[in-house]
């Protein structure tokens, strides 16, 4: 998988992608910023728990460069499953929204057969099937710039 197949996905992943290829990745990075952040005195760990200041500079950096793929990946999660990207939204409900986008999109099993976002991520042929034909190439796409 390239770089920019991780950045922007498309189709299904299952949960244990999701799990090893974007969750534990971007949390892991995420707290590594935070220390970085608190060794070099941008941010203290006590005013972030009081509420009193926000976070450095590396991880508002870090988030913003993670948060294509954090979407992306929770967009093709909820494919799997069946539910529109739209689906995301609830995670703007406070404390709820994000406590049930993470069961939905971390613990969930997604639908077993093909579903109107493709076939199942693991929809390897077994003996005896014919092998599943290849996906019609994306049509290119103009730059957004022009």
């Amino acid at each position: 998988m390239d770089f920019w197949q991780w950045y922007v996905r498309r189709g299904r992943i299952d949960r244990r992608t999701w799990w090893l290829q974007y969750a534990l990745p971007i949390g892991v990075l995420s707290v590594l910023a935070l220390m970085a952040d608190v060794a070099l005195g941008n941010s203290s760990l006590e005013s972030i728990a009081m509420g009193e200041t926000g976070y450095g500079p590396i991880v508002t950096t870090i988030g913003l460069l993670a948060a294509p793929a954090s979407i992306s990946s929770g967009a093709t999660r909820l494919h799997d499953r069946g539910m529109s990207a739209w689906w995301l939204l609830i995670g703007l409900v406070p404390l709820f929204g994000q406590v049930a986008l993470l069961v939905i999109t971390g613990f969930l099993r997604g639908d077993g057969g093909p579903n109107r976002y493709g076939p199942p991520p693991s929809a390897a042929p077994t003996v005896g099937q014919q092998p599943l034909p290849e996906p019609a190439p994306e049509p290119e796409r103009p730059p957004y710039w022009g």
